[in-house]
């Protein structure tokens, strides 16, 4: 396992990072401990979450059991030493959370609070913004993005209420980073630019999708990440699965994400299904493992802090961390080159 910074700062994360979006769902407690456990085993140091977990399916009976479960296992386990935990607070439009209503630097410290309580926590190490309160484009939602209609001086004076509630949080020991997710570059810039000009606290990672399938970070958001010493934490890297070659054909495993989500949030089709099949044949004409030659290319591009995996099985988990060892070779890269240029966004 190979690890680098978070961002600037000098905590050293593993290159796969342990998500959690199905315990309380999907996975049992037993499951979720048994998941913690062997990643610490392989290496990994890092596990993320969410006030709004699980989402497989998302509701308002099962918001924040992720958390309670990670909490759980920290209490009975002692090794909260040995975990960096990252959490987020919900973006606007959950309505069994605060209201819905948009984040500002209250509904911040209320919703670490409550995180920090179903964590059995004193602290999280990275706590991230979930979703942008002047809406976003990711998530399929590029087609139609439209940017005009945001306010500019309501959002700056969103991101210093943020920011300056962020500092008061890491004086009293709560946190001891602030990240993003699903943000623009442009979004991420202003929260680097009112950092500096407050002497506030600098961002350290946005929290994007980023697949084989999903490369939009290749572009102005790789230089800004590269200039400015910003982590991707990557999620989606399999495509919620498709990358892995368990849906070929149709297919739909019991028990998978496609049981519950049958497009997989707009991922799943006519035009992702050839390029998802293309990208399996390359592997399985190098010999590899499908799910390990996408997580290997993610974790090989130089803005890359961490791969989020998800599982469901242990075996599903193991595959995934053995990746980690995987080193693709130059004809693999060139393969995965071609069908890029191709297909650059099928999805």
């Amino acid at each position: 396992m190979q690890y680098r910074k978070l961002g600037n700062t000098d905590i050293d994360i593993s290159q796969i990072c342990l998500g959690s979006m199905t315990w309380g769902t999907q996975n049992s407690y037993a499951e979720a401990c048994e998941q913690i456990e062997y990643s610490l085993e392989r290496g990994v140091n890092i596990i993320d979450t969410a006030e709004l977990y699980p989402t497989t399916p998302l509701g308002p009976e099962t918001h924040g059991k992720t958390e309670e479960l990670i909490g759980q296992w920290i209490s009975e386990s002692g090794k909260r030493d040995q975990a960096i935990i990252a959490t987020k607070v919900a973006g606007a439009g959950t309505k069994w959370i605060d209201n819905g209503r948009d984040i500002d630097g209250k509904k911040l410290r209320n919703s670490l609070e409550g995180s920090l309580r179903r964590l059995n926590t004193d602290y999280v190490d990275l706590y991230q913004l979930h979703w942008p309160n002047r809406g976003s484009y990711h998530f399929r939602q590029s087609w139609t993005y439209d940017p005009t209609t945001q306010n500019r001086e309501q959002f700056l004076e969103h991101v210093l209420d943020v920011l300056e509630t962020a500092k008061a949080l890491i004086d009293e020991g709560k946190i001891r980073h602030i990240g993003l997710s699903n943000e623009s570059c442009w979004g991420t810039s202003q929260f680097l630019n009112i950092a500096q000009q407050h002497d506030l606290p600098r961002v350290v990672t946005v929290q994007n999708e980023y697949n084989l399938m999903q490369r939009i970070f290749d572009l102005d958001f790789a230089e800004l990440a590269h200039n400015e010493q910003i982590g991707l934490l990557a999620f989606s890297p399999l495509a919620c699965g498709m990358l892995t070659g368990k849906y070929n054909q149709g297919a739909i495993p019991e028990g998978s994400r496609r049981s519950i989500y049958a497009e997989l949030g707009g991922r799943y089709s006519e035009k992702s299904q050839p390029v998802m099949h293309k990208y399996i044949a390359l592997a399985n004409e190098h010999g590899l493992d499908p799910t390990q030659m996408a997580l290997a290319f993610c974790m090989s591009r130089p803005f890359m802090a961490s791969v989020i995996i998800g599982a469901t099985t242990m075996e599903q988990l193991k595959v995934n961390i053995d990746a980690a060892d995987l080193t693709l070779e130059d004809s693999v890269i060139q393969g995965i080159a071609d069908i890029y240029r191709d297909h650059p966004i099928p999805m």
